[in-house]
């Protein structure tokens, strides 16, 4: 017997089942919509530097002592922006790791509480509680199991269907950096937005000077005729403080009430009593001054390409049984023939009950001109039914055959287990 060959181990991030890109061997991790993160980065970065090259301009002819402090403090303030953007984007935000295989069936049979079927035909026999409760800060929290990770999500988990993976602490999926924004990433998230506000309003206090200064000298339609740039500006930082200066404004209501964006639109705390708020001072130094939790999954670790088989999984039922795919396919071929209720019934109270209307009248048709019609309409059932007894207990006998290594009974439980 010939030994089977190892298989090939390969990196996590390789074999990884959400929609996630990776770069650097796995060593950043960006959603499947990552092309606008480029985007934002034009968005940002084309702004400051017109903005920039209209600062040196203006060195050259007024005094240098004004000009470079606001061209260090906008570079800065556009070199961190730029960052935080990466940092956002570029790491793991919090994903919980997959479960390979369901959890026991055991407290899945004994609760009480709503059930649901594993989907994807993985164990459509068992069933376990769609929700859970826990308790936090002394407050019942209720949690829902994800069908695609296998898991209970932990409490603020929440599935994203984007990147499709279970996060934690989930605020909203954000298509500007192209990542879920999690557990792990969300203070990143909110310096982002809070210093490309900060870099809108520079910009446009910055830029309406210049014109204010050129107007001693002309008139205004003079000045915004000749700065043109300085006016571009002007429009787009306006339009843009609106978006992420409300951004920040809700964010820091958030951070201030300990809500993420998710449980804010769904739950609504303001409402009901929020069981993770600890006070404004406690909340904002959990996100900006605890420390940041360990990604739970190593991305670079070695591991093992699961295998699938082509006629899908097997899968134990309620009972102990092993069904397969074939197997209840030729149960329900089965009951559409002969219907449930004559699993119990013998044979010829089976051809008892089949049909021959068919047959007499093909008969009748065929043989209408030869001899005693009443005669040979009885031979013929007569054959017909000793063809007919010689086929289907063929048939019984073969399906027996097929389930016989799981048990007289198999035949039955399956049955019993097929959707009404």
């Amino acid at each position: 017997m010939a030994l089977s060959k190892p298989k090939p181990k390969k990196r996590l991030y390789q074999v990884w089942k959400g929609s996630n890109r990776f770069c650097c061997g796995g060593r950043m991790i960006f959603g499947p919509d990552v092309g606008s993160l480029f985007l934002s980065t034009l968005l940002i970065g084309v702004p400051a530097l017109v903005f920039c090259s209209q600062v040196l301009k203006k060195i050259e002819r007024h005094d240098p002592c004004l000009g470079y402090p606001v061209l260090a403090v906008a570079l800065a303030i556009t070199i961190l922006d730029l960052v935080f953007l990466f940092m956002t984007s570029g790491r793991d935000p919090g994903i919980v790791p997959r479960n390979l295989k369901p959890p026991d069936s055991e407290d899945g049979l004994d609760a009480t509480t709503p059930s649901m079927e594993w989907v994807n035909g993985r164990t459509p026999h068992l069933k376990l509680p769609r929700t859970k409760d826990v308790l936090v800060n002394g407050h019942s929290v209720r949690v829902k199991f994800c069908d695609t990770c296998l898991l209970y999500r932990p409490p603020r988990a929440s599935h994203c269907s984007i990147c499709n993976n279970c996060v934690q602490r989930f605020d909203h999926h954000c298509p500007w950096v192209g990542q879920c924004i999690g557990i792990r990433n969300y203070r990143f998230f909110f310096l982002f937005i809070l210093f490309s506000t900060f870099l809108c309003i520079y910009v446009f206090v910055f830029s309406w000077i210049n014109i204010l200064e050129q107007k001693n000298e002309n008139t205004l339609r003079k000045t915004l005729s000749r700065e043109v740039l300085s006016v571009i500006l002007i429009v787009y930082c306006f339009i843009a403080v609106w978006f992420v200066g409300g951004l920040t404004v809700f964010h820091s209501y958030l951070i201030c009430t300990n809500q993420t964006t998710y449980e804010n639109f769904r739950y609504r705390y303001d409402k009901n009593e929020n069981p993770h708020n600890r006070g404004m001072l406690a909340n904002i130094k959990k996100i900006f001054f605890s420390k940041m939790p360990p990604s739970l999954n190593n991305f670079r670790a070695l591991v093992v390409e699961e295998d699938h088989s082509e006629d899908g999984p097997i899968t134990p039922t309620a009972g102990g049984n092993v069904t397969s795919s074939k197997e209840r396919i030729i149960d329900i071929e089965m009951t559409s023939k002969l219907g449930e209720d004559t699993r119990n019934l013998t044979l010829p109270e089976i051809l008892q009950n089949l049909d021959y209307t068919d047959i007499d009248d093909d008969m009748k048709r065929k043989d209408s001109d030869v001899g005693d019609i009443t005669d040979l309409i009885l031979f013929s059932n007569r054959q017909n039914s000793k063809d007919l007894e010689r086929s289907s207990t063929h048939d019984i006998i073969s399906i027996k055959d097929e389930g016989s290594d799981e048990g007289d009974n198999s035949h039955r439980a399956m049955l019993a287990t097929l959707p009404s």
